[in-house]
């Protein structure tokens, strides 16, 4: 991960953090032999995947949903809500995501259903992500507190849905 992702990370788990402080936030923290770039520890267990210029985004998915189906993480919470975080990369200038995005989403809507109490949501970071080493955008510590907001919101009306679910913004 590249310094600017990295700080749009640390950024995102200072806020999630703030937004739902009964959860213990970290970044980098790990399910099985997978990272997930932020991570709220508590009652409920919330994993985020950062996607910000990832070719196939789709193998973070499949990665982290696979852990969740093959051990009893989920069993050890009340919930496990799993948040892909698209960066603007992931939009066409016609309008619309790219296949990436949508194959990803696609793949978490459809294996969250494959795992107890478990919820997916894509969201979107409104920022177009710098190249390694570019400088990021004005505005983005708005982004990612927007987000932060968006991801709030997945969570809580995921706790309020029955039996899990998905939902994509």
């Amino acid at each position: 991960m590249g310094e600017a992702a990295a700080r749009v990370q640390a950024l995102l788990r200072e806020r999630l953090a703030r937004r739902l402080p009964e959860s213990n936030w970290r970044t980098e923290h790990r399910v099985g032999d997978t990272p997930v770039d932020v991570a709220g520890d508590g009652d409920a267990l919330v994993l985020v995947e950062l996607e910000w210029r990832r070719a196939d985004p789709a193998n973070n998915t499949v990665k982290l949903l696979r852990e969740l189906v093959e051990t009893e993480l989920s069993a050890s919470y009340t919930a496990v809500h799993v948040v892909q975080l698209f960066t603007r990369y992931y939009d066409l200038q016609s309008g619309g995501v790219s296949t990436k995005r949508r194959n990803a989403e696609f793949v978490g809507e459809r294996v969250v259903d494959t795992v107890a109490a478990a919820t997916f949501a894509g969201v979107t970071l409104d920022l177009d992500p710098p190249k390694r080493g570019g400088d990021l955008p004005e505005g983005w510590r708005d982004a990612v507190g927007d987000a932060a907001d968006r991801i709030v919101r997945e969570v809580g009306g995921a706790r309020a849905r029955d039996g899990g679910g998905q939902n994509t913004e």
